[in-house]
């Protein structure tokens, strides 16, 4: 008999497919099912890439794989594909792309399809067994028989608990041969249920055009960048696209920027929906996320909603794929494998044949050029639903102004009366804990993180210091360590520290503080949604958590209390990413039948971006942008690639770029090596090395021949190395 090998793509950062053999009491499995296969002194399980009767590798340093897990592909053709796609366009192994792809149990050996549930339920005897005899002597066992007779398909064990029947009970009928304890098959998929719980909402002719537009294009490939300012209805257009969808047996995948946004989406979805909705998070935990997998794969689940690592999720009958708010770098995958889940979302609606709807009130650039370039579709929604009006900007010039703990006269009167109005007030500040910095009066020594080139934080919950970038954490000190001092002094301002003011200067309204720390356990943020919409007159302060697509239709006043730090970023992507967050966090004002009012609070007032933002809005800025992206050959104009290299060896890091540098061809211009902006982190020196190019296939075919090169550098194993194509972030 020939012998057989198989080709294996497998979870290890090696850019290279692994042979094995095929032993002959396995049958040959299909390309993209899951193997278990010896690896070191490990087992692991990969994915199958085909079958073959060669090998480059010599039989005798082969091994024989274990077991064939699947006997059908684990992913749809169109998913495999876009794995490869995805691992040739990020130049990483395509093993860890399709360990991302799938869900943890999954990657542990779990059964790809639900596993029939056990149940209890009667038996023949059981349905004919007289009640009226010796068994009426047994109440709680009658009890259970009749309740079982009247589900004549059985019932779990924990439905069975909380009609109150115990185990033993069920045991005793079991004895008797009125019940037993079975494993039914798991149903088979069902198409979702039609129909709505609530009607949709009546449309503005903008929305009307926009939704009749993605309508034209079902069934067929094709982008659009749905470009409606904050408040002017974009989810409206998704919930009545996706009903259109739903209505022709397919599925629609909808994708947002952060857990914090989920369960509202959810929430509304659920509302209107009466299919069943499969959620996909890091906050579920990942029994759940399996379940919502197999719901989605099995076309049980006729919505999938969930964060980047959603876009890899099976369906069993796609028809529509949403990314709202495209513009988020939480899209973008900063660690490992660093695709960008925007961007995957187009590739893959291109291999599903299906329409890909972009919405945003603050668009990318590439976003925004490629739909002037006519590669995507622009619809355009230019005024609020429900004829809400645009919130207006004043500017508070900071300049020789006697400040409370941040805060300008002007900004406290504004606040004071929204208050009195009964409405609800917005604070913005992008910094979370007490204070960023603690400072010695005395000699000005400041505390600085051990293990990086930052300050920590100072957190009054419970007291510490807290690097935000390595996660270290340390008591304050109660001595200055350079002087002696005790006068140890926090300088600037967190969201911990606004809270305390505003507690104590509106004592009497209530406040809630949304930042990563008052959410961390399970539901909180979804509480504190419930608890703001359920108030009255109320303060809310927070970090972007509040910024993201948020309604709260009693917020009439939005302060932004420090915004110039943005205004001057070494990123050339800080003006973009500046001018998103202040629109952005501006747009939670005045959603309602209620004028919204923006504060903004600075030192710059002059500052030419944020007269364009208020004055000319987000189109003039872009096209402004835009122009000097093309002048430089930035991005959506040029094409990069960022070399990251760290090391605790202050000095490895650069060389080893600099030999990098070196081994590049022609066709490719080189920024750098040079330290990273943060050059010591979680106690090693990082330094980065970015690459240019005029043309995306340039850049492509420069990385191919470049990577493999990296590779067989002496120091490539001396040093921690990454490739990020399309980074969005240089620091």
């Amino acid at each position: 008999m020939t012998r057989r090998f198989l080709q294996l793509a497998l979870p290890s950062p090696l850019r290279q497919t692994f042979d094995y053999i095929l032993p002959a009491k396995l049958d040959p499995p299909p390309a993209g099912a899951r193997v278990r296969v010896p690896f070191g002194r490990q087992e692991q399980i990969g994915i199958c890439l085909g079958v073959t009767t060669a090998t480059e590798v010599p039989e005798a340093k082969l091994r024989a794989a274990t077991e064939i897990l699947d006997s059908e592909p684990v992913l749809p053709a169109s998913l495999f594909t876009l794995c490869q796609w995805a691992a040739d366009y990020y130049q990483h192994p395509l093993g860890e792309v399709f360990d991302t792809a799938l869900p943890v149990l999954l990657r542990q050996g779990e059964p790809v399809a639900s596993p029939g549930e056990l149940r209890w339920r009667t038996t023949r005897l059981g349905e004919l067994f007289p009640t009226d005899g010796t068994i009426r002597r047994a109440p709680k066992q009658l009890e259970a028989l009749l309740k079982l007779r009247d589900h004549p398909d059985g019932l779990i064990p924990p439905l069975l608990a909380s009609f109150g029947i115990e185990r033993p009970t069920l045991l005793a009928l079991q004895k008797k041969g009125l019940v037993e304890y079975v494993t039914l098959a798991p149903p088979e998929p069902e198409k979702a249920p039609e129909g709505l719980r609530e009607p949709h909402y009546p449309l503005s002719a903008e929305q009307k055009a926009a939704l009749e537009a993605v309508n034209a294009r079902a069934g067929e490939f094709h982008p659009f960048l749905l470009f409606g300012i904050t408040g002017s209805g974009k989810t409206e257009i998704y919930l009545q696209a996706i009903a259109a969808v739903l209505d022709r047996g397919l599925q629609a995948l909808v994708l947002v920027p952060e857990i914090g946004l989920a369960p509202q989406t959810v929430a509304r979805f659920r509302a209107r929906f009466q299919a069943e909705i499969a959620v996909l998070h890091s906050g579920r935990n990942e029994r759940e996320r399996l379940e919502a997998w197999r719901a989605a794969r099995s076309g049980r689940a006729g919505i999938v909603i969930g964060t980047r690592s959603a876009i890899f999720t099976p369906l069993a009958r796609p028809g529509l794929i949403i990314v709202d708010e495209e513009h988020d770098l939480s899209f973008k995958q900063h660690e490992g494998f660093r695709y960008h889940a925007r961007d995957l979302a187009v590739r893959r609606a291109q291999l599903e044949k299906v329409p890909v709807l972009l919405g945003s009130a603050t668009p990318s650039l590439e976003s925004l050029a490629n739909a002037r370039q006519g590669r995507y579709q622009l619809l355009r929604l230019t005024e609020r639903a429900a004829g809400a009006s645009r919130p207006a900007f004043k500017l508070i010039d900071l300049r020789q102004q006697k400040l409370q703990e941040g805060f300008s006269d002007p900004l406290l009167q504004a606040i004071k009366g929204t208050l009195d109005r009964g409405e609800q007030v917005l604070v913005f500040i992008n910094r979370r804990g007490f204070a960023p910095v603690l400072l010695c009066h005395d000699c000005g020594w400041q505390a600085h993180c051990r293990r990086c080139d930052a300050r920590p934080t100072l957190h009054r919950a419970p007291t510490r210091l807290h690097c935000h970038h390595c996660g270290s954490e340390s008591a304050p000190p109660v001595h200055c360590p350079s002087c002696g001092s005790s006068d140890l002094r926090p300088v600037g301002l967190g969201t911990e520290r606004v809270e305390d003011f505003l507690r104590q200067r509106f004592p009497k309204a209530p406040l809630f503080r949304v930042d990563r720390d008052s959410t961390r356990r399970k539901d909180a943020l979804t509480k504190l949604y419930h608890d703001i919409h359920s108030a009255g007159p109320a303060l809310l302060v927070g970090t972007q958590m509040l910024a993201k697509g948020h309604h709260f239709p009693k917020v009439t006043l939005v302060a932004l209390l420090d915004i110039d730090g943005g205004l001057f970023g070494a990123d050339f992507r800080a003006p973009e990413h500046t001018a998103q967050l202040v629109l952005q966090v501006a747009g939670r004002a005045g959603r309602a039948d209620k004028p919204g009012l923006v504060l903004l609070q600075t030192h710059q007032p002059a500052h030419p971006l944020l007269h364009e933002l208020i004055v000319a809005g987000y189109d003039a800025f872009a096209d402004r942008m835009l122009e000097e992206r093309r002048l430089m050959s930035l991005p959506p104009f040029g094409y990069l690639a960022l070399i990251r290299a760290e090391s605790t060896d202050a000095e490895k890091p650069m060389a080893f770029l600099q030999d990098v540098a070196s081994a590049m061809e022609d066709g490719l211009e080189a920024w750098g090596p040079v330290p990273a902006p943060m050059e010591k982190r979680a106690g090693r020196f990082r330094a980065h090395l970015l690459l240019q190019a005029s043309r995306r296939p340039a850049l492509q075919a420069a990385l191919a021949k470049l990577v493999p090169r990296i590779e067989a550098l002496p120091d490539a194993r001396r040093v921690r190395w990454s490739l990020d194509v399309d980074p969005q972030d240089i620091t």
